[in-house]
C-alpha cells in the first residue's frame, strides 16, 4: 500500500492495538479521549478497508480475530518504539511534563502515597498524574499504566524495579481486646483467639511465624536455631483492605496481621493508632511483601516525568514507616484495672 494511503490508517491501527490491550471499547475510548461510538465506528471502517473481520464483538466481551491479532502483533513494537522516541524528544525540551498513569494498593495509596503526590505536583506543575488505587495486580503494559507502587518480595523480571523502602508485617490488637482475652505468649495460642483475616486466597487462615534462638553449647557460642510455627487462625471478620482491618482492631474485635504502613501514622499528619504489638519476638513470614517498589514494564527509555516521580518517592519513602505500637506490658496493667 502506498504511504499516502497508509497514513490515514495509522491512527486507527493504533486504536486497534489499544483495544487489544483493554478488550473494552469503553476503556479504549477513555484512554484515547474518544467517544465509545467513535471508537467502534473507526474499527468498523478499518475492517472495511482491510476487507477482513478484525474484532469479535459480543454483549459481554471484545476479542480479536486471528487476522486482528496478527495485525496487532506486527504493529505493537512499532508503536512502542514511536512512543519511546517521542517521549525522548519531548524530554529534551526542558522541564519534565506530560501525563503519568499510576496505580497503587488502596491503603498504601490513601495513607502514604497521596500526600507525597501533592508535594510532587507542586514541584512539577507541568506533570499530571492519574492515580488508580486497587489491590488487584494490574497488567501495566496491557492497561496503559506508566508506573505501579507495590509491596512484594520478588518483582517481575520483565519490569524495572526501584526499591522505595523496607516494610514488614506486624501483629497487633487493641489494649481493650488484650485486657479481655489476654496476651498470647506463643503463636500456637492464636488458635484460641479472634483473629481478623486479610483475604488472600489460601493464605488467609494460616499464619507462619519464625524466631531465631541463639543457644550456648559447653561454653561455646552455638549457631542460631530457627523455630518455625504455623498456626490456623479464624475470626469474625475477613477483608481485603488493611484500613478496614485496622479500624476493626481499634474497635477491639480481635488480633490482626497488617503491613506496617497501615499501622503507621499517615504521611500528612496524625497520631499512631492506639494498638499494642502482639508476639514482638516472632516474625510473620510470606504474607505481605518485605519491600515497597516502584515498578515499570521494561523499556529502553524511561520518560523524564516518570524518572522525577520515582526519585521523589525514593527520597520521601527512604525512612520507611515509623510504627509506635504500645508495649505488650500494657496488657497486664489493663487487666488489673478491669479487676478493680
Amino acid at each position: 500500500m502506498p504511504s499516502d494511503q497508509l497514513a490515514p490508517l495509522v491512527a486507527d491501527l493504533h486504536l486497534l492495538t489499544v483495544l487489544a490491550a483493554t478488550r473494552s471499547f469503553t476503556e479504549t475510548a477513555r484512554r484515547l479521549g474518544l467517544s465509545k461510538a467513535s471508537a467502534s465506528m473507526r474499527i468498523s471502517e478499518l475492517e472495511r478497508t482491510a476487507g477482513v473481520l478484525l474484532v469479535r464483538r459480543t454483549t459481554r466481551s471484545v476479542g480479536l480475530t486471528e487476522a486482528g491479532q496478527q495485525l496487532v502483533n506486527d504493529m505493537q513494537p512499532a508503536f512502542s518504539r514511536i512512543s519511546e522516541s517521542y517521549n525522548a524528544a519531548r524530554d529534551l525540551a526542558g522541564a519534565p511534563r506530560g501525563l503519568i498513569r499510576l496505580t497503587a494498593p488502596v491503603a498504601l495509596g490513601r495513607q502514604h502515597l497521596a500526600p507525597r503526590i501533592a508535594a510532587f505536583l507542586r514541584a512539577f506543575p507541568e506533570i499530571h498524574i492519574e492515580l488508580e488505587l486497587t489491590d488487584r495486580f494490574v497488567n501495566l503494559a496491557n492497561e496503559g499504566f506508566d508506573l505501579a507502587i507495590r509491596h512484594t518480595n520478588t518483582p517481575p523480571e520483565t519490569h524495572v524495579a526501584w526499591v522505595l523502602c523496607e516494610t514488614r508485617s506486624q501483629l497487633a490488637a487493641s489494649p481493650q481486646y488484650l485486657a479481655r482475652r489476654g496476651m498470647p505468649s506463643h503463636p500456637s495460642e492464636l488458635a484460641a483467639h479472634d483473629c481478623l483475616l486479610y483475604l488472600r486466597s489460601s493464605q488467609a487462615g494460616s499464619w507462619t511465624f519464625v524466631r531465631s534462638n541463639a543457644g550456648q553449647n559447653q561454653g561455646k557460642p552455638a549457631a542460631a536455631e530457627v523455630e518455625r510455627v504455623r498456626v490456623q487462625v479464624s475470626g469474625s471478620l475477613k477483608a481485603n483492605n488493611s484500613e478496614v482491618l485496622r479500624d476493626a482492631l481499634l474497635a477491639g474485635l480481635g488480633i490482626g496481621l497488617l503491613p506496617d504502613f497501615s499501622l503507621a501514622p499517615p504521611a500528612a499528619s496524625g497520631d499512631p493508632p492506639a494498638l499494642v504489638q502482639v508476639l514482638p519476638d516472632w516474625q510473620v513470614q510470606g504474607f505481605f511483601g518485605e519491600r515497597i517498589y516502584a515498578l515499570r514494564p521494561w523499556s529502553a527509555q524511561v520518560p523524564k516525568a516518570v524518572q522525577c516521580l520515582v526519585e521523589h518517592l525514593r527520597q520521601s519513602f527512604s525512612a520507611g514507616f515509623a510504627v509506635a505500637l504500645g508495649s505488650p506490658r500494657l496488657d497486664s496493667a489493663l487487666r488489673q484495672e478491669d479487676a478493680t
